[in-house]
């Protein structure tokens, strides 16, 4: 069997703060090996950002520290890579598109000159009249029309759709094994949602990537990923291949996820499902389950042991001390 291209074990990574270190992400493991989709599925503050953060190493200093764990990406240990090290990695190896297009792309620069940059840094040995000929073949491969002309324009002339585009061309200029995409559809129209979807699934089969994908919305999980990961409060609740995990979910918290979306057969104006109360704070979580204040199921040993994730399925794995019960 092939070598996984990114391997990650128990990274745990947090922020120095000035109430002391607050954890963010604790004991997250996966692996991803190429072609592979992996969502990364959970509430706002659940570390996923965080997660892929500490992968890329640009966690902010010094307050962002990686605590323990370990990254390896072909084999190669990455998480104590010098500058030097890391920055032959970003980009090259590892690419990411942002979650704004609008906060990430300069907006007193040309998108050319920004995305010649991303080649100079990438492809140095692309010099001159052929930089721009390599941006134009960028914008042409994620599907933006005069590409020539979009390289003399500014962000804010762009749209959200557009902007998310370049911003996916720039992650691409560097030819990465892996690309992370945190949230690249928020804040566009549905439309628009999904010929980015769309564009990714058919560069990542053009190039063979591995996609590490960031979202909230389980719809996209559903369509996208081949693998998803479940977190909660910084921990993984729950790990499956995409069919199963739609099929049997395991986990109160994932069953919570699923049962809020809306279906079509759903009578109108019916009350949408929701998960009752809200995430703990990562400064105060409780000694058990962090999810123990909201579960339906939670007693006492909910709210004292820490639930081990234990196999439940092929490839499934789920960290409830009841999950043989919810199940049956």
């Amino acid at each position: 069997m092939a070598e996984p291209i990114l391997t990650v074990t128990g990274l745990s990574c947090g922020f120095h703060t000035e109430d002391g270190f607050t954890r963010v992400v604790d004991g997250v493991s996966y692996e991803l090996n190429a072609g592979e989709t992996l969502g990364l599925v959970g509430e706002s503050g659940c570390g996923k950002t965080v997660s892929a953060l500490a992968v890329m190493g640009l966690l902010p200093k010094p307050a962002g520290v990686v605590e323990h764990g370990e990254i390896l990406l072909k084999g190669e240990r990455i998480i104590e890579s010098d500058a030097r090290s890391l920055k032959a990695v970003r980009g090259k190896r590892i690419g990411m598109i942002f979650q704004e297009p609008m906060t990430a792309l300069n907006p007193v620069h040309r998108i050319g000159k920004q995305l010649m940059e991303a080649i100079d840094l990438y492809e140095p040995e692309v010099y001159d009249a052929a930089r721009s000929d390599r941006a134009i073949e960028l914008l042409e491969q994620v599907g933006i029309p005069a590409p020539a002309q979009r390289l003399r324009e500014y962000p804010h002339q762009l749209s959200g759709g557009m902007r998310q585009r370049v911003m996916i061309a720039m992650a691409l200029a560097g030819n990465p094994d892996v690309l992370i995409a945190d949230e690249p559809t928020t804040a566009l129209d549905v439309t628009v949602q999904a010929q980015i979807l769309e564009l990714i699934e058919a560069l990542q089969r053009t190039h063979g990537m591995a996609v590490i994908f960031i979202t909230h919305d389980l719809g996209v999980v559903a369509q996208l990923c081949d693998k998803v990961l479940v977190m909660y409060a910084g921990r993984i609740t729950e790990r499956a291949p995409a069919g199963e995990l739609f099929r049997t979910p395991r986990h109160p918290y994932t069953r919570g996820l699923i049962d809020s979306i809306p279906q079509l057969d759903t009578p109108l104006k019916s009350p949408l499902s929701t998960i009752e109360g809200v995430v703990p704070a990562l400064n105060a979580l409780p000694p058990g389950c962090r999810f123990s204040n909201r579960c339906p199921h939670a007693d006492q040993r909910c709210r004292t042991k820490v639930p081990r994730l234990e196999v439940c399925g092929t490839h499934h794995e789920v960290a409830c001390h009841h999950w043989r019960r919810i199940a049956a």
